[in-house]
């Protein structure tokens, strides 16, 4: 099949890329629809994504600490302005407040921005770690080591963590999952093209450099770099591929620690688990084991690999995973290989690494104050209002399918009804009490602290009843997800501004944003993952044989249409990998559509705004929500790596499948823009 151009106005769109010169005015101080963003020598059933955002794409640079730009990165900056604030008076308090909470937001923060402490203090946050890793004399020693990084969460070679049982959902059980890898994917180790073999020989220069720092001689660490390459591309020949891990089934195999130690006996798991602090020392005591063949692959290395190389291995992903919070050559060893892979070119200033990673340490904390700052109660009960709506449109959609049984809509009935909707921010606000953070701690020693204050809240939930109040992102966070097992959509307050939710603009605006990020989220309570678990967040089939193959068979419409679009360079959309993600922004849509159609019964027609109908402000809205620029090297990594496909795809993918788009903007039989019915897509 011929390739599709990810860009379908590519000779403008990539020539406007080589002559780029100023950023676009931000997003901020416009009022849904953007006109200056318009490309209108693009024709939208040409090219919708170079309609909505020709312009800006024309005009627009990516700063040269991102690796992309765009609508969702501008209020991203735009709320790490608002943190930044709240951190910079938690660090101004921090010696006389009584406030405990705020006196270790302000001691964490002040920590990472004390760049003066972290050069003085070099590698010696980490010298205790190191000392108990060339210590590793015997399989138990080493056993010791992997329990030891796990409650750091380093998680080398897997990981251990606790999560709602997939099949009992309200019972969280103990999970092993692959991991240890130092590259993004298995695939990095096992390409055999030349810019993968290229990128793999800077990654163990890297590699070499970094134990250089931690004291090796330069020799032994170039060595040494080549046994830690080895050691982790026998770990990636043996882990799942990410289309794979995509099947829930596939990654559930729920055993007894008798059977763990039958699968993988060069551990003392009765042991491990001990030194871990869970429930799971009865050799009866079940546990989730997702990837059986990974753990056997490790427990044939804990027998055959010399202890040398674990200790290399070891010492390696420790400092791999410590070397951004540590003195100055580590981070910038560090952030030149972060310009490999993702193509940036300089690294972030120094506040708002900080203020990231205190909203990581202590997001809630943080996330109490940024709500109290932009998120008000009448914005949230306008948001509830909008849900609701996606909600009712969806239920008539699925009402009215025609290739689904009654039996089979009756259980997506009773699902959809069952969703939990979390908007802007927790209930409950998390309890920081049990984590230290001390401003004359060296940086790098409060990160350590705050993970392993993390681990242990998560370890101490195995074989605990689940709680569904539990939020999975803080509240700044630009961002918004599905859960399946606490079968719940939820939705940041972070995200929950302009330009996707903005109380001051028009519904059609506020649908075709925000209104789109809601159904998408629905949207995946029916994906092709989604769709396996039911209203309880049980896995479970409660599809008729028929029904799920016809729901088959036309998902499989969607691959091949993503198959057929071109990332980057020769880099195609993985259509397999992308599945979930593009359902989820088609459905999305057609949802938002359809409810925004509905808040107009009974209601006069709203007016035309700069000549643009209502339904097409709509559909502007949602592909300006996409308006992204990204560099060629993160292109290449996303493609390999992220579920979502590219933003010119997630807008002209949906729109092109959708008749009422064709209709909103008089497109025609030929155009791209309209797909013929015998290959357009519609699941729900």
């Amino acid at each position: 099949m011929e390739a599709t151009p990810m860009i379908a106005c590519r000779r403008f769109l990539l020539a406007s890329a080589l002559v780029a010169v100023a950023t676009a005015a931000p997003v901020a101080a416009q009022r849904g629809v953007n006109r200056a963003y318009l490309d209108t020598s693009c024709a939208p059933c040409s090219d919708f994504f170079g309609f909505a955002n020709g312009a800006w794409v024309k005009t627009a640079t990516i700063p040269a600490a991102y690796a992309s730009t765009g609508a969702a990165r501008e209020l991203y900056d735009r709320n790490q302005e608002t943190l930044r604030k709240v951190l910079e008076r938690a660090a101004a308090a921090a010696d006389t407040t009584h406030d405990a909470t705020l006196k270790k937001l302000g001691a964490f923060y002040g920590s990472c921005m004390d760049s003066v402490a972290a050069e003085r203090a070099g590698a010696a946050p980490i010298a205790d770690e190191l000392r108990r890793i060339d210590a590793i004399r015997t399989v138990r020693d080493l056993q010791d080591a992997i329990v030891r990084f796990n409650r750091l969460q380093i998680f080398a070679p897997f990981s251990f963590s606790a999560e709602a049982d997939p099949k009992e959902s309200s019972h969280n059980i103990g999970q092993l999952y692959q991991a240890g890898l130092g590259l993004p994917d298995r695939d990095y180790y096992l390409k055999t093209d030349a810019a993968s073999d290229s990128l793999r020989q800077k990654y163990v220069a890297h590699v070499a450099r970094t134990l250089a720092l931690l004291g090796t001689p330069s020799s032994q660490a170039e060595q040494d770099a080549q046994r830690a390459m080895r050691f982790e591309t026998a770990l990636a020949e043996s882990s799942m591929t990410l289309v794979a891990q995509r099947d829930p089934n596939a990654i559930y195999h729920k055993m007894t620690v008798r059977e763990l130690q039958a699968l993988a006996p060069a551990l003392d798991w009765p042991a491990l688990f001990g030194g871990l602090g869970v429930p799971l020392a009865d050799p009866a005591a079940a546990l989730d084991v997702s990837q059986p063949a990974f753990l056997r692959l490790v427990s044939a290395m804990v027998q055959s690999t010399l202890l040398a190389d674990w200790r290399v291995y070891l010492r390696w992903q420790l400092a791999g995973a410590t070397a951004p919070t540590l003195s100055s050559g580590f981070f910038n060893e560090d952030f030149q290989f972060q310009t490999v892979l993702r193509g940036v070119k300089e690294p972030l200033p120094r506040w708002k690494r900080c203020a990231a990673a205190a909203d990581d340490a202590l997001g809630e904390a943080l996330g109490k104050a940024y709500v109290a700052s932009e998120f008000s109660p009448a914005a949230k009960a306008h948001v509830v209002e909008i849900v609701d709506n996606l909600k009712e449109a969806l239920a008539a959609r699925i009402r009215q399918l025609d290739w689904m049984s009654d039996s089979t809509k009756a259980h997506a009935f009773a699902k959809l009804d069952a969703i939990v909707k979390k908007i802007g921010y927790p209930d409950h606000w998390r309890d920081y009490s049990a984590l230290e953070a001390r401003g004359v701690w060296p940086y790098a020693a409060n990160v350590l602290q705050a993970r392993e204050f993390e681990q242990r809240r998560q370890l101490a939930k195995v074989g605990r009843a689940v709680d569904k109040t539990e939020w999975g992102m803080t509240p700044p966070t630009v961002n918004a997800y599905y859960n399946p097992s606490f079968n719940e959509i939820v939705f940041p307050a972070g995200i929950l501004q302009p330009p996707y939710f903005d109380p001051a603009a028009d519904d059609a605006v506020n649908y075709g944003a925000i209104g789109a990020v809601i159904g998408h989220e629905l949207t995946h309570g029916f994906d092709d993952q989604g769709r396996q678990f039911d209203a309880q967040g049980n896995l479970r089939d409660w599809w008729t044989a028929e029904d799920a193959r016809r729901f088959t068979e036309r998902a499989q419409r969607v691959v091949a249409q993503f198959n057929g679009y071109v990332a980057v360079d020769t880099f195609h959309v993985n259509g397999q990998l992308t599945l979930g993600e593009n359902i989820a922004d088609l459905g999305g849509l057609t949802i938002a559509y359809y409810a925004f159609e509905q808040s107009l019964a009974g209601k006069p027609r709203p007016r035309d705004i700069d000549g643009f109908t209502p339904e097409q402000r709509l559909f502007l809205a949602f592909a300006q929500g996409w308006r992204n620029r990204t560099r060629p090297e993160t292109l290449r990594l996303r493609t390999l790596t992220d579920p979502h496909s590219p933003p010119h795809g997630r807008v002209n993918g949906p729109t092109s499948n959708m008749p009422e788009f064709a209709r909103a903007f008089g497109c025609k039989a030929g155009d791209a823009m309209l797909r013929p019915d015998s290959v357009r897509a519609e699941v729900w």
